[in-house]
């Protein structure tokens, strides 16, 4: 129990029965209630002031506040907050009561009292009321000066963002992590098997392989966006929209370099890259695309492989479902159905980038791995450039990755017919 912390309660209680709204209405006073207030407010200070008095007077003579003593301090100080806080809730019912403010407060007054006392009004009265009499009453609108400026516009707090494209290559890969800067890898370049049934005492055969090393580097994929430091603490949503489409524009790129990077610069050598292109193994007279994209199947077949998979673009694969035979009816789809794009037993990926004219099939997972060295990594700084100095930020996302093709003879590209 301290001096200054009472005296300070009671100098609150004191300035907020002081601070209250001056009654209206012709009122002289505040009321029974008010009256009641203040008598109790009255009292309770004086309590707290004798107490005060009291743990001064012991305090300096070096003597102890006996337990009954502070209980009672204690009590008085918990009636007086409570005062306080019926003082402030009754300023806040007569400032909502009122129909007029202060100075800088404007008075609400309903139309029958702003034209009885209007000027013009008052001067028709006065000069006899002959003849008519007219003023300008502003129309409630929505434009500026009239009520109708009070309206606001019913705020969304969801952004509406463009539309983005679906990104399905990485998952037809094989996952793997790297802390290297590049992945070497060896490969087999040739086979000749020369097994076969050997007589006794006779020489064995020989067999010949030839394997060779490759490296495939790691690369780097990223941007950046610069943004104010009033907008990002401004609006809640923005920086996680940020962050979303930062991230959504790496994947979008990466997608493009897996599938068609050239292998140059900065660039992934990526799988229609490096795929082997489509020979037909068989004639098949009046082929498809649908027959096209099994002789691609086999091609793969028949180097030693099993398929897993095709990539096509949407309109190339819806115009196969919507192939119909003579009857009208439709080969394989069902529109009915809840199956996903299959075709010859074989998931089909229908993404834009791979061009609307060609088809990609293979066994992905066996021909080629990802390996990332960095997952995406987005961070934000107002160290860049004149970033400080402007209340700017900058907002960064990359990723680090390499891509490695072991055998391009599992993967086969072509035009469609």
């Amino acid at each position: 129990m301290k001096t200054p912390a009472m005296l300070a309660l009671a100098a609150g209680a004191t300035a907020a029965c002081m601070a209250r709204p001056v009654p209206e209405f012709g009122r002289k006073d505040g009321g029974a209630d008010e009256k009641t207030l203040d008598q109790r407010l009255a009292a309770a200070l004086d309590e707290v002031k004798g107490f005060a008095t009291e743990f001064k007077t012991k305090s300096e003579a070096g003597e102890k506040v006996s337990n009954d003593t502070k209980e009672k301090a204690d009590k008085a100080l918990s009636e007086l907050a409570g005062i306080r806080g019926e003082v402030t809730e009754l300023s806040q019912k007569l400032a909502a009561a009122r129909r007029g403010g202060g100075e800088d407060e404007p008075e609400l007054k309903s139309l029958g009292h702003e034209v009885a006392n209007h000027p013009d009004v008052k001067a028709y009265a006065e000069g006899g009321s002959k003849g008519t009499v007219g003023f300008a009453v502003k129309a409630v609108t929505t434009a500026a000066g009239s009520s109708g400026g009070l309206i606001r516009p019913d705020r969304q707090t969801e952004v509406t963002g463009l539309q983005r494209m679906g990104l399905r290559v990485r998952d037809l890969l094989t996952p793997g992590r790297t802390e290297g800067n590049s992945i070497e890898y060896a490969y087999q370049v040739a086979r000749t098997n020369a097994a076969a049934g050997v007589a006794e005492t006779a020489q064995k055969p020989e067999s010949a392989y030839t394997w060779d090393v490759a490296q495939s580097p790691v690369k780097t994929i990223a941007h950046w966006v610069p943004v104010s430091r009033q907008a990002m603490d401004d609006i809640p949503q923005l920086e996680s929209l940020i962050d979303g489409e930062l991230r959504w524009g790496l994947d979008d790129a990466e997608d493009a370099e897996l599938l068609l990077g050239d292998g140059t610069g900065q660039h992934l050598n990526g799988l229609y890259t490096q795929a082997t292109p489509y020979s037909a193994p068989i004639v098949i007279a009046g082929a498809t695309r649908i027959d096209q994209l099994r002789l691609a199947l086999l091609q793969v077949e028949l180097a030693d492989y099993a398929p897993d998979g095709m990539v096509i673009h949407p309109t190339a694969w819806a115009g196969i479902e919507l192939t119909k035979d003579a009857a009208g009816g439709y080969i394989f789809a069902n529109p009915q159905g809840l199956a996903g794009p299959v075709l010859w037993g074989r998931p089909v990926v229908s993404t834009k980038r791979i061009g609307v004219g060609n088809f990609l099939t293979g066994a992905f997972k066996l021909a080629g791995q990802i390996f990332d060295r960095m997952d995406t990594e987005v961070r934000i700084s107002d160290q860049d450039r004149d970033n400080f100095i402007k209340n700017m930020l900058t907002v960064r996302a990359e990723k680090r990755l390499a891509l490695v093709v072991r055998r391009p003879g599992a993967l086969v590209k072509g035009a469609l017919l």
